[in-house]
């Protein structure tokens, strides 16, 4: 497996997919539906999120249960951040990184030192403990979680209304998948896919397999923040649920839906999974079994995922 992102011929369709992303804000309004800003905020910053973990599984080949830790710790970053008085996102949303980041640090120095299925456990009971641990912190609302008194600035701009967070995270989300294909073609990115296809191989050269892996895990990790940081400013509040291992697998589900390892991978399954939620909740609280179908469907039929069905491997 490889990294793999859109062909050249794609790209129009992914530019023409922006100026539509662009546009959206004004359509929903003039159409009084302002409700969906919110909702296409939401699915932006999943798809930030989900990416990131494409980042560490996809890309590093880090099967990890616990990245809604750094999901959940970003969020509350940006909170503490707002009660401290910190109140601009060019600030806060860097700290949140740092924070989530960080934290990624900590869980992978000690959780890449195990393979296979016990990665996978160490590093959903790292995101347990990070969960009760934010449950048991009281000066933080406990369970209740820690509210934003209200949304950041960005620079000099105000991010109370929906169509201007919508546009920060579009913006956020853009960067961040033109940084994953500069990654791709980088030293880094063709040593962490040589590890990842190879590990002993690449120990053998005299490559450092645990610093690159450790940086991958701690870079998708602060990304992983970063969205954090934009969902509590959407919803006004840091929640301890979004450190739960039911996060980490809504995340991993997106990108297998997706396709892991495909630049694309996260975003095209976060949009699916979220507007495949939003179009059934409202006629069937059993809309799960819709989603068990549908991963059905994709295990038979893309077993690489929707976004393998128009990627183009990168070399």
């Amino acid at each position: 497996m490889a990294f793999y992102r859109p062909a050249t011929y794609q790209k129009p369709v992914v530019l023409a997919l922006l100026l539509a992303l662009l546009a959206l804000p004004p359509a929903l309004t003039a159409f009084g539906q302002e409700f969906y800003i919110g909702f296409a905020t939401r699915v932006l910053i999943f798809a930030l999120a989900a990416s990131s973990l494409n980042l560490v599984l996809g890309f590093g080949g880090m099967f990890s249960l616990g990245h809604a830790a750094f999901f959940g710790a970003g969020a509350y970053a940006a909170a503490i951040c707002m009660s401290s008085g910190i109140a601009d996102a060019l600030l806060a949303f860097p700290l949140a990184m740092a924070a989530a980041g960080l934290l990624a640090l900590v869980v992978g120095a000690i959780s890449l030192r195990t393979r296979g299925v016990y990665f996978i456990m160490i590093t959903l009971a790292f995101a347990q403990m990070a969960y009760y641990l934010f449950v048991s912190a009281r000066s933080w609302g406990g369970d209740d979680g820690l509210p934003l008194a209200s949304r950041m600035m960005l620079g000099g701009f105000s991010l109370t209304s929906d169509s201007a967070l919508f546009y920060a995270t579009l913006g956020c989300l853009a960067l961040v998948m033109v940084f994953f294909g500069r990654l791709a073609d980088a030293r880094f990115g063709r040593v962490i896919q040589a590890i990842r296809e190879n590990e002993t191989r690449m120990e053998a050269l005299g490559y450092p397999v645990f610093r690159y892996r450790l940086i991958c895990f701690a870079l998708g990790g602060a990304l992983a923040g970063l969205a954090g940081a934009l969902l509590a400013n959407l919803t006004g509040l840091a929640s301890p649920n979004l450190l739960q291992w039911t996060q980490s697998g809504t995340l991993l589900v997106m990108v297998i839906i997706g396709g892991v390892g495909y630049l694309y991978g996260g975003v095209v399954g976060a949009v699916i999974l979220l507007m495949l939620e939003e179009s059934l909740v409202g006629v069937t609280e059993h809309w799960h079994i819709a989603l068990g179908l549908l991963l059905l469907g994709v295990v038979l039929f893309a077993p690489k995922g929707v976004a393998a069905l128009f990627g183009k491997r990168h070399d």
